[in-house]
């Protein structure tokens, strides 16, 4: 199978999809291409992040890619931060500063729920395909666990009572919304003998 490029400069998010996909599908990340700028995230929805990023690479590089865009989404905060999640405390991006914001935005809420959902934009030979996976859950209060990134401490998915920082890769990457939307991924590779 021919690699792919996977639009991100995020080495944590690079070997996790990895993982998920296994050695039949070899991944090229934007540094094995060249690519140093940090290509812009201005749409408002997940989808069209994801494809903003995507399409640059295929423009510009001519590389087959996919690119993806999570978000948190969390009920008391009428689904933010949503598409903003990396930047939620600026732009720096700094995933402790995001995740205190969040849980000063959350005191004094009654309902904790969120969810975690990735949208994937997957272009080959210029045909656009998307995929999604979520993951229903609850914010606790206090972080927990060193696995993991972004909000990985303090959310703790459905059926569980760890963390995703607790839970470690192994258990993460068969059950996270990237995992389900990689999964929907891989699927389509093999099926279309890619």
């Amino acid at each position: 199978m021919k690699p792919f490029v996977f639009a991100t400069h995020n080495a944590h998010k690079l070997d996790e999809v990895q993982e998920i996909l296994g050695n039949q599908i070899p991944l090229l990340s934007l540094q094995n291409i060249d690519c140093k700028e940090d290509i812009p995230e201005t749409a408002d929805t997940l989808e069209g992040n994801a494809l903003l990023k995507a399409r640059y690479v295929y423009e510009n590089y001519g590389y087959n890619c996919f690119a993806d865009d999570t978000g948190l989404e969390i009920a008391a905060l009428n689904n933010a931060p949503g598409v903003y999640s990396a930047r939620y405390a600026g732009d720096s991006k700094d995933p402790k500063a995001n995740r205190d914001k969040v849980l000063k935005d959350l005191e004094g809420a009654d309902d904790y729920s969120a969810r975690f959902r990735t949208v994937i934009a997957l272009i080959i030979d210029g045909k656009e395909h998307l995929f999604e996976g979520i993951i229903q859950g609850t914010i606790i209060r206090e972080e927990r666990g060193t696995a993991g990134f972004g909000y990985d401490p303090i959310f703790v998915p459905e059926g569980y009572d760890q963390t995703f920082a607790e839970l470690g890769a192994d258990i993460k990457n068969t059950i996270s919304h990237r995992a389900k939307a990689i999964q929907q991924l891989k699927q389509f590779l093999y099926e279309k003998n890619y």
